[in-house]
């Protein structure tokens, strides 16, 4: 399987930044962040594929960024302006996303199949 491994979490006020980075033992079409909060379900954050192609959940347009080092296989996100919303396990994630359905961008929900330890996250006053 591939092995993937988090860095970069952390404790922060509200409106400060962390950048998560995730590094993976071989590539993979698509490498994601999920989060997972404490009593909630997990959610994608942020998918990218080896084209470069991102997506991101609605509640972080804007203030999170996703990229992808295709020769190192690493995978980072950057978070601006931390609410304590984003408070959460952050995982990585690879996979090699939906082909067989002719989908050629990177889901949020499935195409997974490699997941990191985690990260925490806290964003707090």
């Amino acid at each position: 399987q591939v092995q993937l491994a988090e860095s970069g979490g952390g404790s922060v006020q509200p409106g400060g930044s962390l950048r998560l980075s995730c590094t993976a033992s071989s590539s993979t079409f698509c490498m994601g962040w999920f989060r997972q909060a404490p009593g909630r379900q997990r959610e994608g954050v942020a998918a990218i594929d080896s084209d470069g192609g991102s997506t991101y959940l609605d509640s972080v347009k804007g203030r999170f960024t996703v990229s992808k080092d295709n020769a190192k296989n690493t995978l980072s996100l950057q978070m601006n302006s931390l609410e304590p919303e984003d408070t959460a396990m952050y995982y990585c994630a690879a996979g090699v996303g939906l082909p067989f359905m002719g989908v050629k961008t990177c889901e949020l929900n499935e195409g997974y199949d490699y997941w990191g330890q985690g990260t925490q996250v806290t964003v707090s006053s």
